[in-house]
């Protein structure tokens, strides 16, 4: 049987899904009992709607960042992604319990969906929201953990990454801090010149990024990393420098694969930059506290216990 899209808004998908798993008044006994159609069901009216939302927010991130519009195609890569994106703005405990929740009935739903559609239903598996829970759930244990999160050797891996724009892009990363989207687009007018960085005296090209919540904000990149970008627009003929966000991983994640190397994603080229500005910040006669507050404002948070949590302390 040939598989037809689930087409619509984020919304009208959301709304489909629901309604498979949204049964008011469903006895507890029944949604705990595996032979029961009402297992794994949502009998709260409120609970549902706070699930939603968070589908819906979901959605709309895998629209943004991976130009994913049918919710049938997302896999437990896309649940890391996102849940991992949620962590690095230091949720709290139960929204962090609420958000994997959610997505444990995402699975549900379109697990009963598919087999509904489909003679040979697809099969969704998305445990690994646990695993990111559990190391999240103490937010000590979120930075000791996710201190492995570092690229030991990200020269070695953006080296051998088989597109020359996602090579620029891994760099712009590892070098200023920039999330996936400050690099996914880039205009020639985000080139603000070469100038002498306050921190190291030496001198940096800096790239105006707008990110998540319409941060703006300069990341500094070495000279060599500026003009390679600045050759990329003249030599293109063009004002834009753009890649796919998700052709961009899927290369990160299959050159780790051939390397050997634990993948941590884009992100992880993000946390290398921490440790290192870090380092830059202390080698340069600035306190712990300082370097912690600074490297924050760089990467556009602005509490320095966010850093803190790239570092593993």
């Amino acid at each position: 049987m040939e598989k037809v899209k689930m087409r619509g808004s984020v919304y009208y998908q959301t709304a489909v899904l629901t309604k498979l798993i949204f049964f008011e008044g469903a006895k507890k006994s029944d949604r705990v009992n595996p032979n029961h159609e009402h297992y794994g069901c949502v009998s709260s009216f409120k609970t549902m709607e706070s699930y939603r939302n968070v589908w819906n927010n979901f959605f709309n991130y895998l629209k943004e960042h991976f130009k994913l519009k049918n919710c049938e195609l997302i896999t437990d890569e896309h649940i890391k992604s996102y849940i991992e994106y949620k962590i690095e703005y230091y949720p709290s405990k139960q929204y962090l319990e609420k958000i994997t929740s959610a997505l444990g009935k995402l699975e549900i739903a379109l697990n009963r969906y598919s087999k509904e559609k489909y003679q040979f239903p697809i099969i969704y598996d998305f445990k690994i929201r646990q695993e990111l829970l559990n190391n999240a759930r103490d937010l000590k244990l979120v930075a000791n953990n996710y201190h492995n999160r570092v690229y030991d050797n990200p020269h070695l891996i953006i080296e051998n990454l088989s597109n020359p724009k996602h090579q620029l892009a891994a760099t712009i990363q590892l070098e200023g801090g920039a999330r996936s989207e400050g690099v996914t687009l880039i205009k020639e007018e985000q080139l603000k010149a070469i100038k002498i960085d306050e921190i190291t005296n030496k001198s940096v090209g800096v790239i105006e990024t707008k990110e998540k919540g319409g941060k703006i904000g300069d990341v500094f990149v070495s000279v060599k990393t500026y003009e390679t970008l600045q050759n990329f627009f003249l030599q293109n003929d063009t004002s834009y420098f753009k890649i796919s966000y998700q052709e961009y991983i899927d290369d990160i994640k299959t050159t780790c694969q051939k390397l050997n190397i634990p993948h941590h994603g884009s992100h992880g080229f993000r946390w290398t930059f921490a440790q290192n500005r870090v380092r830059e910040y202390q080698n340069h006669g600035y306190t712990y506290e300082q370097a912690l507050q600074g490297v924050s404002w760089e990467m556009k948070h602005y509490r320095a216990s966010i850093t803190e949590h790239y570092l593993g302390h």
